[in-house]
């Protein structure tokens, strides 16, 4: 089956999907609270400033070792023509970076992963447009250092979890991918066989049963999906790469350099806003074939955590320089480290990664390295024809679509009432009435106006609780569209959540191929700044 694009498609603002939080939509709406924590906005314009200060920092001895990285890198791989032309281009000083980056979730994760690097090579394009004396490449940087197993060891297929299960320790990128034969055979019961079906077949079971490791599996499958569009793949757990950050590495190890100015921030950026991550002492962990353990200072010895191995100063300082590698940056300086190794412009991200960033401003300048423009990828919902056609038929909009289930329920249900009864214009009426007593009280006897404050809210109260009641009947009245309402938005949005946070990538490749990359290639816009409804 092809994909056919209704249409009816959208742009809607974040704002009105109440998916996002209140950061982000205080970001996207340029909120002075927020401007001291990040740099250049991302505008097409204010990239020009952007390419000028990475441009005097990024120096030409890591561009040529970023080069010679990925040519060993993709030799694990058959990469495209386009793939290796941007290689290529990283060696020349006018070739700049946009990223996105991923953990290796099984499979690729949640729907979000196409979403995130579709978002980087339709940005690429637009520069490359834009500013035509410079070429822009897209990168994903596969988070291939992360140990956290239980968050990528799974993906949803049509309301099944096909999860992955190894009792290995450490990096994941390094993990055998022993065991997911037993995974393979699970999961292809499910596809058909269908020509998509073979696809994906084959798409799973050459990434994960022909390469050892789960980084090189990730490798070939992202290389599989994106290569035609030159995408260009990164796994930092590289001894060339790390070389470039060893006088970072020297610095936190000695100084706390991170710890001290991210503390510094959280306590300006907490008067307004949750905080995402909090700064350890010393952010680096030591890193070897299963082990990833925090590195602590503690009585002039540094230790690795849950193990017998220290290292006194110089000790740790002769490791470094020997075993680059060894060294793993954490949450806080994992960002540093990928703005020192890339010729980097914008990093793009989801709102949770977003807020990280904004805590790390601070410890960029410390450092001397130009923090990024920060970039809200595009997030979309996918409505099939069959979809639209119902909510038309319930008179549902799209931005409607993302109202709370209660409220979406009660706005329709009210409208197809025979008699309204929302009592806003009663309650206003009560108010204007009530705003009056005050002020015959204030000019009689000032003690009365707490007893006019209180008789305000009972009968407001009781307005309200009439209301309720009589929705309650209404629904009742009502019941045969309240279920359609409620089947068919835990239909499009599962567990009255996002898809892109649930659903896997492969539900709808099995129904409509490559057609489905091209749809969303073909219509995200990157810098448009809003939520994309895709009617298909």
């Amino acid at each position: 089956m092809s994909l056919t694009e209704c249409d009816c498609s959208t742009y809607i603002p974040f704002q009105k999907t109440g998916f996002f939080s209140t950061m982000m939509c205080d970001y996207l709406e340029k909120s002075d609270k927020l401007s001291p924590f990040y740099g250049n906005f991302p505008s097409i314009e204010n990239f020009e400033n952007q390419i000028n200060q990475k441009q005097q920092s990024y120096s030409e001895s890591t561009r040529l070792q970023l080069v010679t990285s990925l040519k060993e890198q993709y030799q694990k791989v058959t990469p495209s023509e386009e793939t290796l032309k941007n290689i290529a281009l990283l060696e020349s000083k006018n070739t700049f970076t946009v990223t996105t980056g991923h953990q290796l979730n099984l499979f690729t994760g949640p729907l979000y992963f196409l979403y995130k690097i579709i978002s980087a090579i339709n940005l690429a394009e637009e520069l490359s447009d834009t500013y035509t004396d410079y070429n822009f490449v897209p990168v994903y940087w596969m988070a291939t250092e992360d140990h956290d197993f239980d968050e990528i060891n799974y993906f949803n297929f049509k309301g099944t979890k096909v999860q992955w299960n190894s009792n290995e320790q450490g990096a994941v990128g390094r993990f055998s991918t022993d065991g997911l034969d037993n995974v393979f055979n699970e999961f292809q019961k499910h596809l058909g066989t269908s020509k998509n079906a073979e696809f994906l077949k084959e798409l799973f079971s050459n990434g994960y049963l022909k390469y050892d490791n789960l980084a090189d599996a990730t490798l070939y499958i992202a290389n599989e999906l994106f290569a035609e569009y030159g995408l260009i793949i990164v796994d930092a757990d590289d001894k060339g790469l790390k070389e470039q950050f060893i006088p970072v590495v020297k610095d936190e190890l000695i100084h706390q350099t991170s710890y001290k100015a991210v503390t510094k921030t959280n306590a300006l950026l907490s008067e307004s806003y949750k905080i995402q991550v909090n700064p350890r002492e010393i952010n680096l962990f030591y890193l070897t074939d299963g082990l990833r353990e925090r590195i602590v200072f503690e009585k002039d010895v540094f230790k690795v955590n849950n193990t017998n191995i220290q290292f006194t100063e110089a000790e740790i300082l002769e490791e470094l320089n020997a075993h680059p590698k060894r060294f793993s940056p954490n949450v806080i300086m994992r960002p540093l480290y990928q703005e020192v190794i890339l010729p980097n412009l914008c990093y793009i991200g989801g709102g949770g990664e977003m807020a990280y960033w904004m805590q790390l401003k601070d410890y960029f300048e410390t450092v001397n390295v130009p923090f990024p423009i920060l970039l809200l990828r595009n997030s979309v919902q996918v409505v099939s024809v069959k979809q639209y056609g119902k909510l038309e038929r319930l008179s549902i909009s799209l931005e409607e679509l993302f109202l709370k289930q209660h409220d979406l329920i009660s706005k329709k249900v009210n409208e197809n009432a025979e008699v309204s009864f929302n009592f806003a214009e009663q309650k206003s009426f009560l108010e204007q009435q009530f705003n009056q007593l005050r002020e015959i009280a204030n000019k009689t006897d000032v003690s009365y106006v707490g007893a006019v404050s209180a008789q305000e809210k009972k009968q407001l109260k009781g307005l309200e609780n009439l209301e309720k009641r009589l929705l309650r009947a209404e629904k009742r009245r009502q019941a045969d569209l309240v279920d359609r309402i409620t089947q068919l938005q835990s239909e499009i949005l599962p567990n009255l959540s996002l898809e892109e946070r649930k659903r896997n990538f492969s539900e709808y490749y099995l129904e409509y191929g490559k057609d489905f990359v091209v749809a969303l290639k073909d219509k995200l816009k990157p810098l448009q700044l809003e939520f994309f409804v895709l009617v298909k």
